[in-house]
């Protein structure tokens, strides 16, 4: 099947679902959200991983991706940058449990929709290997016969982010629906958060100890 100068777009369209619901930070904070503060929560973080996630596709369409993959300095730049903000973001849980009443609960100090949709998009955009990822494998779906390779790229991406945005909100949805039976204890809640808080942590440390091969 091709369009818009690609080809084999079943093949691509199963892969990356088949990534899509591989665990990473990505889904860790959707289904944090989601658990927390129940679906509304998390949709928005999974809209919010969309929108991140343009961000790499326009760097990819536009070959501003090449720039990570062969420039040491940039690459870490942006390596470090992310894994600050997932240890950032562990540390912050870690601290609202020990600031927090022992029998509050993360529902009674919800965060705003709007902070969860940013810290979404900085969870997505400053992981280079998301960049590194389009750059390897968008060109393997686009037609060398292709009058602009440029929109092909695109077209695979948008088609690649909005599979993803679906699965994650259907991810966020059914983490809610279980956790909405153990979200008033106090105990679940601040167990969820402290686990989150630590695979936060190891998931920065992981991605500052990364490299580009």
């Amino acid at each position: 099947m091709t369009f818009l100068g690609t080809e084999n777009l079943g093949v691509f369209v199963a892969a990356g679902l088949l990534l899509n619901i591989t665990p990473g930070a990505d889904m860790l904070f959707i289904a944090g959200r989601s658990a927390a503060q129940g679906s509304k929560a998390g949709v928005v973080a999974a809209v919010g991983i969309g929108a991140g996630c343009l961000i790499h596709i326009l760097f990819a369409t536009f070959g501003l991706s090449v720039v990570l993959a062969t420039s040491a300095f940039a690459f870490s730049l942006v390596k470090f940058a992310g894994a600050a903000y997932l240890v950032y973001l562990g540390l912050m849980t870690l601290f609202s449990l020990r600031t927090s009443e022992p029998d509050a609960t993360e529902e009674t100090v919800p965060l705003p929709m709007a902070r969860i949709f940013r810290q979404a998009i900085l969870v997505n955009a400053l992981n280079p290997k998301v960049a590194l990822f389009f750059m390897a494998l968008l060109p393997q779906f686009v037609s060398p016969s292709s009058p602009y390779p440029s929109l092909s790229f695109l077209f695979l991406g948008v088609l690649f982010d909005v599979n993803g945005t679906v699965v994650n909100i259907v991810f966020a949805l059914l983490t809610s629906q279980i956790a909405s039976r153990f979200r008033q204890s106090t105990i679940f809640s601040r167990l969820c958060k402290a686990i989150a808080a630590c695979l936060f942590v190891g998931l920065g440390i992981r991605l500052a100890m990364t490299t580009r091969n």
